[in-house]
């Protein structure tokens, strides 16, 4: 949404009393997390009831008096940024804002919150408990709402859907042929081969759920049609496109797939330059080979994205091959809500968006569906002292992508993954977001520690400098963490006793110690920081500010501080 959108929303929302999916806060100053969290929950989980896709809190207008009265809370994009964060840590499935937008009007600051509705048969809760709103009142949710919630039927399966203006002259030949191939391969074990082969075609579609009640589904048409049967399932856009980018990110070739897509990927896959490396992680020479990227990683990530992909949406998939990294991109929410809960899991997930796709996908051994596909291609980097597939999820968007890594890019994390054999999944996981200084969990911080894993505190953290020490990456931990403070108070001092009676300012001390700061820190936090640094060394009485309050000079109890 625009601007002006935002503005014309805002209007609208204020023409009506506040209702079950809209709140209005007066909030000018500030504004309770715990509080903003309940809201969150209750109008999430009415927004579900009342079949809106959103529902809104507005803060900066006084609905009672019906006065824009403007707010500074979270008056930056960074504050913002982390509290959407910390209401994902404790929201089910880590659920929050879809947007927080701030708008002008009337001259003053107004936050507009975009609250998603609860997903189909799950009921958001904040902190454990799950909040509603009876009128204007916020209470926890009733039990006939949490029901109501609870027993709505599945998400509609748009790959189900029955074509009716598609025939079997509709179904590619070889992609046919194909199928009946892998289906044996598949069911070998309980259904023999002759028989399948004895199938008619119309009774080999129904047995893979391609076929119902006589008529092809929209599964069908995406695994097994020919090319021109897209225009049967209009509008959805069942493309791929394969794009290839040199070092510098300039792309040097492309081209575009389209159905059927049980003999696309194997003429994607063809078209990935997978490189045969001989030097492995850690600088080992020669005393294995492997493949840049493993075969199954390939597939299943493309698969994944085909299965999953929201049709509905018409977006295309895409699959961009870089210099070190695969990155695939499809359209749609992740259905299981998180990467954490999918390596916990031990079985299969409960709910898919393409239900029948997937189960054509199980038959013609595309995909499998005991859960292990996606924890298989962490164990697969694992084995490879390789980073850990690195999945975003961007709700505002509507987008789920994944990165593989093709390369081992820091010495000090496959170092750590080689020393310590014992360390799961999941703390894999966790330690290759540190060190891409990605935020982790309360949980997830709290078990590293206890493990003497990491260090600092959040939401930036740190590999621990025992595990540095044992990995021989001091340098490297150094280099993250920076200077300790008392050197930073050391070498300020030593730049004002240089400087003398003129003194210094805060540009010269920013250059001494940009690069003593940790190397995580954006620019403005790291100016942040020296500001902060300035008024503590100020208030211990070793510096003063000169009279234009530009410059600093050192004091006699600096001078004392410094020597000693």
């Amino acid at each position: 949404m625009t601007n002006q959108e935002y503005i014309e929303l805002f209007h609208s929302l204020i023409e009506h009393a506040e209702n079950e999916v809209v709140e209005f806060k007066k909030a000018e100053r500030n504004f309770d997390t715990d509080d903003l969290g309940k809201y969150f929950s209750a109008l999430s989980n009415e927004a579900n009831l009342r079949g809106v896709d959103f529902a809104w809190l507005v803060m900066g207008y006084h609905e009672p008096t019906h006065t824009i009265v403007g707010t500074s809370f979270k008056n930056s994009e960074e504050g913002i940024n982390k509290l959407k964060h910390d209401i994902a840590l404790n929201s089910t499935y880590k659920l929050t804002f879809r947007e927080v937008t701030p708008i002008i009007i009337e001259g003053k600051r107004v936050l507009m919150f975009k609250i998603p509705s609860a997903p189909r048969n799950i009921v958001i809760k904040w902190k454990g408990i799950a909040y509603g709103r009876d009128g204007e009142s916020l209470v926890p949710l009733n039990q006939a709402k949490s029901d109501e919630i609870r027993h709505q039927t599945p998400i509609p399966d748009w790959s189900g859907e029955l074509v009716e203006s598609a025939t079997i002259e509709d179904i590619d030949e070889l992609a046919l042929a194909t199928a009946r191939i892998m289906y044996k391969k598949v069911h070998g074990s309980t259904i023999p081969a002759n028989e399948v082969d004895e199938w008619s075609t119309e009774e080999f579609l129904c047995h893979s759920e391609m076929m119902r009640e006589g008529k092809l589904t929209r599964a069908a048409i995406l695994l097994l049609g020919k090319p021109l049967a897209l225009q049967k399932i209009h509008p959805a856009n069942a493309q791929i496109t394969w794009v290839w980018k040199d070092k510098d990110g300039e792309v040097v070739d492309y081209e575009h797939f389209s159905i059927p897509y049980i003999l696309t990927v194997d003429k994607i896959f063809n078209k990935i330059r997978n490189k045969t490396m001989r030097e492995l992680p850690g600088g080992t020479l020669f005393p294995d080979t492997m493949k840049q990227y493993e075969d199954y990683s390939i597939r299943e990530a493309l698969h994944n994205c085909i299965a999953h992909q929201d049709y509905s949406l018409g977006g295309r998939i895409t699959l961009v091959e870089n210099e070190g990294f695969l990155f695939y991109s499809n359209k749609g929410t992740f259905i299981p809500t998180s990467i954490e809960k999918v390596l916990k899991e031990k079985g299969p997930q409960s709910e898919y968006r393409n239900t029948c796709l997937a189960h054509g996908m199980v038959h013609f051994n595309m995909i499998d569906t005991v859960g292990r596909g996606i924890p298989k291609m962490f164990k697969e980097q694992r084995r490879r002292f390789f980073p850990m597939p690195e999945y975003d999820i961007d709700e505002k968007e509507r987008t789920v992508s994944v990165t593989i890594y093709g390369i081992s890019s820091d010495d000090a994390y496959t170092d750590l993954l080689k020393s310590d054999s014992s360390l799961s999944l999941m703390e894999c996981l966790w330690l290759d977001s540190v060190r891409r200084h990605k935020p982790i969990t309360k949980e997830a911080a709290k078990h590293l520690r206890e493990r003497n894993l990491i260090e600092g505190k959040a939401p930036r953290y740190n590999i621990a400098l025992s595990v540095a020490q044992k990995t021989q990456q001091v340098g490297h931990y150094t280099k993250e963490t920076g200077l300790n403070k008392m050197a930073m108070v050391k070498l300020v001092l030593q730049l004002a006793d240089n400087a003398g009676i003129k003194g210094f300012k805060r540009a010269m001390a920013f250059e001494i110690l940009e690069q003593s700061l940790p190397v995580s820190l954006t620019r403005s936090q790291k100016l942040n920081f020296l500001t902060h640094l300035l008024m503590e060394i100020n208030e211990r009485g070793f510096i003063v500010k000169s009279e234009s309050g530009k410059s600093w000079t050192i004091t006699e109890a600096g001078k004392k501080y410094l020597n000693s």
